[in-house]
């Protein structure tokens, strides 16, 4: 039987994985296009859950394990006008909680095994979804703003300009047994990631109009008072504008949207890869199901079936992280109460274990 073609736009982390996990199932010929001219490199770290890291070893054959840096542990803290409260920490010692990778290091590592597998690539820049006629399916992963979607969406995507940008960048330090963490501070949440043994990312989320002058020097004088140090060497610093972003139309005919076109969210709860991840896994399923059947997949529902199981979860969560922010933000009204509402949260060991297994399954049951 002949294989019925599917090209994925965009050679993102997104684009990458989905090559990956979809050229593993029988009856499909997967190409990757991306576009010409292209060598802007990522210089973030992302965090996974470790389903999605059993994923990724469930995609690949051999798993490159010192690529990612493991952590049993995870903290939060709240700034209240004497401390950094302590509400909540995840400490296993059996297990790992999360993963933490530097993104250029993946994706280099992804396209190797791309060429490994002799996955048909090509460098094409898509204007219009016709420029893609002949494949049985189109996949894109094209970031968050590409005007193709607009020809895809029929409905009004649920947005929100939180008029913020996150600070990015990497530390290297001498501390010893630093975990990740999460610190609400007043000025907006700073999230600690560390990658190796003596380095770690910073994601800072404030308003764009904190800083007028003296931009580095207000972020090292932050990192250095949340964590106790004198000094530190910032390196790879970026910032980018902080949006939210959820998609009601997934798919038109044969196209569909996903990654961060799909989804955009605060990076608050470090859940929009995640996200991601759950995504190309049940779209792995799904296919796998149609083509098992020997189905065209023209003519399935394939696309229609990953809209109604995936819509939901990645909505609920793109709202329950923007309504998390909203409660951490300062509010002279809500701020005297955050602190006792916090202290029970604290206490309460069954909301742990639904915070644990949501952050590490997601909603999907």
């Amino acid at each position: 039987m002949k294989k019925q073609r599917i090209c994925i736009v965009g050679d993102g982390l997104s684009g990458l994985m989905a090559t990956l996990a979809l050229n593993k199932l029988e009856g499909l010929e997967v190409h990757l296009i991306s576009r010409k001219n292209k060598h802007s490199k990522d210089r973030r770290t992302t965090a996974i859950s470790t389903s999605n890291y059993d994923f990724f070893n469930e995609v690949i054959n051999k798993f490159n394990k010192k690529l990612f840096w493991p952590s049993k542990k995870i903290d939060l803290f709240y700034e209240t006008k004497n401390q950094k409260m302590n509400f909540l920490n995840f400490n296993e010692d059996s297990e790992n909680l999360m993963y933490v990778f530097e993104n250029d290091k993946i994706k280099e590592f992804l396209i190797k095994e791309i060429k490994k597998k002799k996955i048909k690539t090509f460098q094409k820049n898509i204007y219009e979804l016709k420029d893609l006629d002949g494949y049985d399916m189109k996949i894109l992963c094209l970031g968050r703003s590409s005007k193709i979607y607009q020809s895809i969406v029929n409905k009004r995507s649920l947005n929100k300009d939180y008029k913020e940008i996150a600070i990015t960048g990497y530390v290297k330090h001498n501390l010893k047994n630093l975990s990740n963490a999460q610190y609400f501070l007043k000025d907006g949440p700073l999230a600690i990631l560390p990658f190796s043994k003596n380095n770690f990312s910073f994601v800072w989320s404030v308003d764009k109009d904190l800083f007028k002058k003296n931009f580095n020097l207000v972020v090292k004088s932050k990192i250095c008072e949340v964590l106790k140090i004198k000094k530190i060497q910032i390196s790879n610093q970026k910032s980018y504008p902080l949006m939210l972003n959820l998609k009601r139309t997934y798919y038109k005919n044969d196209a569909l949207i996903l990654g961060e076109g799909l989804h955009t969210v605060h990076p608050v709860a470090g859940q929009g890869f995640n996200l991601v991840l759950r995504d190309i896994k049940k779209l792995q399923e799904i296919l796998k199901y149609y083509t098992g059947l020997g189905m065209s997949l023209k003519s399935s529902s394939a696309l229609a079936d990953f809209t109604s199981s995936r819509k939901s979860e990645n909505i609920i969560t793109g709202i329950g992280i923007d309504l998390t922010h909203n409660f951490f933000k300062q509010n002279k009204l809500l701020d005297p109460f955050k602190e006792t509402i916090l202290k029970n949260i604290s206490k309460n060991n069954t909301l742990k274990k639904i915070s644990k297994f949501i952050s590490n399954q997601g909603l999907s049951i």
